[in-house]
């Protein structure tokens, strides 16, 4: 989803062909054009992207159009990254703080 967010901006159509996805995805994952296929209809199902697949002489692309939730994707996977780090420094927080309190209830009462 990152790659076509990145690829796909503003509000246009973009034609994409599985193998530009095979390539750009090729460092992480190694994909088959049917699991292309299907990761392409999972997304238009929970309404990131609208697609058509197009043939041509040149082969195989998608014609690629971002919804609201695709737009809008980076800076929603930011913003839990964000959140996620937040809560883990004041769960780090909370329990150093409870861990001392601790500490001086023993000395207090020992």
């Amino acid at each position: 989803m990152k790659y076509l967010c990145d690829k796909c901006q503003q509000k246009r159509t973009y034609l994409i062909s599985p193998q530009e996805i095979t390539q750009a995805l090729s460092k992480k994952f190694i994909l088959s054009v049917e699991e292309i296929d299907e990761i392409m209809v999972e997304l238009s199902n929970q309404n990131y992207i609208e697609f058509v697949v197009s043939d041509s002489n040149k082969g195989y692309f998608y014609c690629v159009n971002l919804k609201k939730n695709g737009q809008t994707y980076n800076s929603d996977t930011k913003r839990n990254r964000r959140t996620f780090g937040l809560l883990i420094l004041r769960s780090i927080f909370l329990a150093t703080v409870s861990f001392v309190f601790g500490l001086l209830l023993k000395a207090i009462f020992k």
